[in-house]
């Protein structure tokens, strides 16, 4: 890690545009129309924040940001670029990258626990209604209160179950629990599993200090999420990336505005984040936006139109490069006069005339000054990156999940004794004990009933344990413990 400059140089327009370390916690705003360049600018400030020793997350949904980890070649394109710029001390080189992946199929497996995801997120992922998200949260609330642990979606299916057949024992301290409502939350996690998903629910669950690490040079790891599938299913993939996020709000220490940033977290498509979002959930992603600064992040909210990001986060968002929007619809003509009165106005520039005719790779640029402040909005073009543009081929993919620094910690499945298998084990010995009949009611029971029936009473030992109850439960409504 060299020492760290005043300013990284991002672009040149009528002046060197450089992202100031000291303010890239203060978040940022990359849109545009497709193809207009916005992947190239992602990495081109992923790299140069990774020379500075600073972890980075982004996910890759076309496949192009691999090319992150590989050198780049020469292209009369690139060549042009860098002598119309000036950069004399271009050269080209890739950048230290680990590759996760949803699914296990690109990357290393990524995991959280039931327990970990919380209410509020689940409800979003299943696309509850108000009442069904209230049954979930009172579920939870059942399983903290008597200590049980929720790791996969068997240990959540149980629980579920118990729930709705001791609904009449629940009501006064729990509200009502429909059986309606259970049935729903079911049928969604069938639809989850149809996903794919069911994978992602489980242990070894990710370790965030894998994600914060540098490598022998000290440069900052750029972790890279395999989204290409995962896009397919845009719940999923909001809801994974927001989830992440309130973790490393969660888990980081408070450090203040650091020399530079201890993790920059680019959020690509983030429209997704924010579509259908019920207003609980939008008033906790602008919080955790508006609060995360003080751990060190920086979060970089990527999409084509301005207006797809709410006006309570877009204002958090102090760093812009805006590149191209059309303006063929009267939805595009609102987006670019937006856009234009975002930024601190130019005299010597029409900046909603110049957003419509941006070629590719330029940008209008305004970065926080030293004293927290808009600069003035610049028409710019966007520096060439030092590494590949474009995918890789999968030998080169393998060869880096070789030598990754996480080894092979998440490749392996690990269902220790949690709720389900807890309560499976108790009831099984109960009947060994007893085989008589049983009692009216229970004739026919699945195992999974008979599982769920005993957690009350299997419950009892494990006392004064708490389920984690996802980290917005926790950093919202109390503390968190494991």
């Amino acid at each position: 890690m060299t020492s760290v400059p005043e300013g990284v140089l991002i672009a040149q327009g009528t002046v060197p545009l450089e992202l100031l370390p000291r303010m890239a916690n203060r978040h940022g705003l990359i849109a545009g129309a497709t193809g207009t360049g916005k992947t190239v600018t992602l990495q081109v400030i992923a790299e140069r924040f990774s020379r500075l020793g600073v972890p980075c997350f982004l996910s890759d949904v076309k496949g192009d940001l691999a090319g992150l980890s590989q050198p780049g070649t020469e292209s009369p394109k690139i060549r042009e670029r860098v002598e119309k710029m000036r950069l004399s001390d271009f050269a080209f080189g890739g950048s230290p990258v680990t590759f996760w992946d949803l699914f296990g199929e690109q990357g290393h497996p990524v995991r959280a626990t039931v327990s970990d995801m919380g209410p509020l997120l689940l409800s979003r992922l299943l696309n509850l209604n108000e009442v069904q998200s209230g049954v979930l949260h009172a579920v939870f609330k059942i399983a903290d209160d008597n200590g049980m642990l929720l790791l996969d979606l068997k240990d959540l299916r149980a629980i579920l179950e118990h729930a709705a057949s001791s609904a009449a024992e629940y009501r006064t301290s729990y509200g009502n629990i429909s059986a309606a409502s259970v049935g729903a939350i079911q049928r969604g996690l069938l639809e989850l599993e149809a996903q794919g998903a069911e994978g992602f629910f489980g242990e070894p669950a990710l370790d965030l200090e894998d994600m914060i690490q540098t490598d022998r040079d000290g440069r900052g790891v750029i972790n890279i999420l395999a989204a290409d599938r995962l896009l397919q299913h845009p719940k999923l993939y909001a809801t994974f990336l927001l989830w992440l996020l309130a973790e490393l709000f969660e888990r980081l220490p408070e450090v203040g505005d650091p020399d530079v940033p201890r993790f920059l977290f680019f959020f690509d498509e983030a429209h997704l984040l924010f579509d259908e979002a019920p207003k609980p959930l939008l008033e906790k992603i602008q919080q955790v936006t508006r609060l995360i600064r003080s751990k060190g992040v920086g979060v970089y909210y990527i999409t084509q139109n301005p207006l797809d990001v709410p006006d309570v986060v877009l204002g958090q968002l102090g760093n812009r490069v805006q590149h191209a929007l059309r303006a063929f619809t009267p939805r595009d003509q609102k987006a670019v006069k937006a856009a234009a009165e975002t930024f601190r106005s130019n005299p010597s520039l029409d900046v909603e005339k110049v957003i419509t005719e941006m070629g590719v790779g330029e940008a209008l640029v305004s970065f926080l000054d030293a004293k927290g402040t808009p600069g003035v909005v610049e028409r710019a073009l966007i520096c060439p990156p030092f590494s590949r543009i474009g995918p890789i081929v999968p030998d080169e993919r393998t060869s880096i999940r070789r030598q990754s620094i996480v080894g092979t910690h998440y490749d392996t499945v690990v269902d220790r004794e949690s709720a389900y298998e807890l309560l499976k084990k108790r009831t099984e010995e109960r009947l060994e004990q007893d085989p008589g009949p049983q009692p009216k009611g229970r004739q026919g029971m699945s195992t999974a009933e008979a599982v769920t029936r005993s957690i009350l009473v299997a419950a009892g030992s494990q006392l004064g344990r708490s389920v984690i109850r996802g980290v917005f439960g926790s950093i919202f409504g109390g503390r968190r413990r494991r």
